[in-house]
C-alpha cells in the first residue's frame, strides 16, 4: 500500500479517514462493521469472489479480533498484516487472496476441513461458517493458544486448533473433505494429500512472490490430480521448503 492510501483504494474509494497511523489514513473513531463491509466491497467482490456463502462469512467474522490491540486500526487494509505483536514472524493473509482461495475450495456445509497454518485463527473462523467442522494446525504455540482463545470468545464451537508441524497435518482426525493451506509452499508433501477423502479438495499456493500459483488438488478414484487456478502472491509458510539438491 502506498503512503496515504486507504483500504481498497485500488478498487473503490472508501469512506473518509482523518488520522495517520504508520503512514496509513485511519478514521478517528473506527466503525469495524462498516470497515468489514468496505473490505468486502473493495477487496473481496472485485477479485471475482461471487460465492454468497463465502462473502457472508467474510462479512460476519470480525477480522480485528485476530490482531493485536495496536493493529486493530489496520485490520482491514488490503495488505498481508504482520503478526509480530504476538512474537511471530507470520502474517494474516490479505482478505483478497484468502477469499479467492477459500472460494476455490468449494466448501460444503457438511464438509470436514483441515486448516494448515491458521496463525491467529482468522481463516479457521471463516471456514467454520462454511463447513460442518474445521481442525486447524498451527506450528507456533503462542499463535495456536491465541487462536484457540479468540475462536472460543467468538463462539466458533465447530473449530479446534492444535499445535504441531504444519507439513504433517493431522491424520488422526482425517480424512478431510477440504484441506486449506494458508500460505505459499515450495513443495506440497504427500503427507497432506494422503489425508484427503475420496472426492476431497486441497487448495494451496505453490511458489513464492509473483511466481506463486493457486492450485486445486483433488483425489478422484484414488488418484491425486491438480490444476492451476490463478496467480496468487502470498507469504510463505515454514516447513514446506524444497530439500537442497546435490549438485556436481
Amino acid at each position: 500500500m502506498h503512503p496515504g492510501s486507504i483500504p481498497g483504494e485500488a478498487s473503490n474509494r472508501c469512506p473518509d479517514y482523518d488520522i495517520v497511523v504508520n503512514g496509513d489514513l485511519m478514521p478517528m473513531t473506527i466503525d469495524y462493521q462498516s470497515a468489514r463491509q468496505t473490505m468486502v466491497d473493495c477487496q473481496v467482490r472485485p477479485n471475482d469472489v461471487t460465492n454468497l456463502d463465502v462473502i457472508s462469512a467474510f462479512l460476519s467474522v470480525p477480522r480485528e479480533a485476530f490482531v493485536s490491540a495496536a493493529q486493530k486500526p489496520l485490520a482491514y487494509i488490503d495488505e498481508d498484516l504482520p503478526l509480530s505483536a504476538f512474537g511471530s514472524s507470520r502474517y494474516l493473509m490479505e482478505a483478497m487472496s484468502m477469499s479467492k482461495l477459500i472460494q476455490l475450495a468449494d466448501v460444503k456445509s457438511d464438509d470436514i476441513v483441515l486448516d494448515i497454518g491458521c496463525a491467529s485463527g482468522y481463516s479457521t473462523a471463516i471456514l467454520s461458517k462454511l463447513c460442518s467442522s474445521v481442525v486447524a494446525v498451527e506450528s507456533e504455540e503462542d499463535l495456536a493458544n491465541q487462536a484457540t482463545q479468540t475462536l472460543m470468545d467468538l463462539g466458533c464451537d465447530n473449530a479446534v486448533v492444535t499445535n504441531g508441524p504444519l507439513e504433517a497435518g493431522l491424520a488422526s482426525e482425517g480424512p478431510y473433505d477440504v484441506i486449506y493451506i494458508g500460505g505459499a509452499v515450495e513443495e506440497l508433501p504427500t503427507t497432506l494429500t494422503d489425508q484427503l477423502k475420496e472426492g476431497g479438495r486441497l487448495v494451496v499456493v505453490q511458489g513464492t512472490g509473483n511466481a506463486g500459483v493457486a492450485r486445486l488438488v483433488s483425489r478422484d478414484n484414488g488418484v491425486i490430480g491438480s490444476r492451476d487456478a490463478f496467480n496468487c502472491a502470498v507469504m510463505p509458510l515454514p516447513g514446506f521448503e524444497k530439500e537442497a539438491e546435490f549438485e556436481f
